[in-house]
């Protein structure tokens, strides 16, 4: 090994990560803000809002879904633009009034163009990030989606107290169109071509999904199912156990453990592996819940974010950067939309279905259920891939060495 590291910080890495920074922040922006928009303009029912909100996710899946597949004959830098360019389009199309369905349909298609362009940005930056520096290099792209998930609730929370939903939209609007001047600003270097690309031969799963990347994608939807409880529910948990004003710092104080954090943990997966970040997370994520379901006071319910961030924030990088390490490089664009997929799944879909147990078993009951799933996560991450960690590490080593 020799002693100079391979730059991490350049100028493409700033700016692609700048743009998922933009992306997420828009996302988070008008999550917390579309249902009272569906509900004030357009007299929506609970159901109908909630559907608002949710579509998004499922436009997003679809998004990453196929474009997985297509990103490279596309061009990634050019997918980045054309999704980037039609995220502003829908992102203009919420000033239109035509009732609850064009909403609705507009909403679907915003996820797409959102799947299109943060699967390519997340692709991008796997290629650009130098091979040794996979981890840590990933861990930093990840705090721009972790800093916008705890600034874009409270911007638009603000905002949706003090301004008009046409100020929401306007803004968003603007961070859309700055997103894609500075995409044009990146280098995205050619990729070799694959001979496999000759393989056009029908579909395949294997087209959509990267198999090689799927059992660390499982992991990612075990743990995200558990997240989704968190995002989705703490805002009414809070109610019920009167903490509403310190709930309003949970992901603030999330986004900070995150942070200080996560350089540590990406650099250590580098030099040590995954699995020495991996275990301490899930434990650090099943206590984060359990002590959440005992909150009474602010400490206790801010240290329990505290908790989930070092545990959830940290596997949410340290997966993303396993899928990637996993795969070929003529292959990492369908890894990243492997991985995001499973991710937005156990997000979008993990509300839904908790909305269900929640009636039979009150917040406090399934935040105990979810902090003990979690830690039993862990044996799944031993199955699919802990275990064979080390074996993967010592290949990979061995491979950079006949590189080197």
């Amino acid at each position: 090994m020799t002693s100079s590291r391979p730059k991490l910080w350049t100028k493409d890495f700033i700016i692609v990560s700048s743009v998922n920074f933009l992306l997420t922040l828009i996302f988070y922006l008008l999550m917390v803000t579309i249902a009272a928009y569906a509900v004030n303009e357009y007299h929506a029912s609970t159901s109908q809002a909630g559907l608002v909100t949710g579509i998004f996710i499922i436009g997003t899946l679809i998004g990453r879904l196929f474009i997985g597949r297509i990103i490279d004959s596309i061009g990634r830098k050019k997918t980045l633009i054309i999704g980037l360019a039609f995220f502003i389009l829908t992102t203009f199309l919420y000033f239109l009034h035509y009732g609850i369905a064009f909403l609705l349909f507009n909403r679907f298609i915003h996820g797409v163009t959102l799947g299109m362009a943060s699967t390519a940005a997340g692709t991008i930056i796997a290629q650009i990030i130098p091979q040794t520096r996979k981890g840590e290099g990933i861990g930093y792209f990840s705090m721009s989606t972790t800093l916008a998930t705890a600034i874009g609730p409270f911007i638009g929370l603000y905002m949706s107290q003090h301004t008009s939903f046409q100020m929401i939209f306007s803004l968003c609007l603007s961070l859309g169109i700055i997103s894609l001047i500075t995409a044009f600003f990146v280098y995205v270097p050619l990729l070799e071509r694959s001979t496999k690309n000759s393989e056009v031969k029908g579909l395949k799963l294997s087209d959509f999904i990267e198999p090689k990347a799927l059992p660390i994608a499982l992991v990612t939807l075990a743990v995200a199912f558990c997240y989704s409880s968190v995002l989705s529910f703490i805002n009414f948990y809070a109610i019920e156990i009167n903490l509403v004003n310190a709930a309003s710092f949970f992901f603030v104080v999330y986004a900070v453990a995150v942070l200080v954090s996560r350089p540590f943990t990406g650099r250590l997966m580098d030099v040590k592996g995954a699995n020495i970040v991996m275990y301490p997370a899930f434990v650090f994520l099943g206590a984060g819940l359990l002590l959440l379901s005992i909150a009474t006071n602010s400490i206790t319910l801010l240290l329990s974010g505290a908790l989930i961030g070092l545990g959830f924030g940290n596997m949410q990088s340290c997966t993303q950067a396993i899928a990637v390490k996993l795969t070929e490089p003529h292959r990492m664009g369908l890894a990243t939309s492997t991985f995001f997929i499973f991710l937005d799944a156990g997000l979008g879909f993990g509300p839904y279905v908790l909305g269900f147990i929640i009636p039979m078993t009150g917040y406090s009951n399934l935040y105990i259920i979810l902090g003990i799933f979690s830690l039993v996560a862990s044996t799944l991450y031993f199955l699919l891939h802990g275990k064979k960690e080390k074996m993967i590490r010592s290949e990979s080593k061995s491979e950079h060495r006949i590189s080197a």
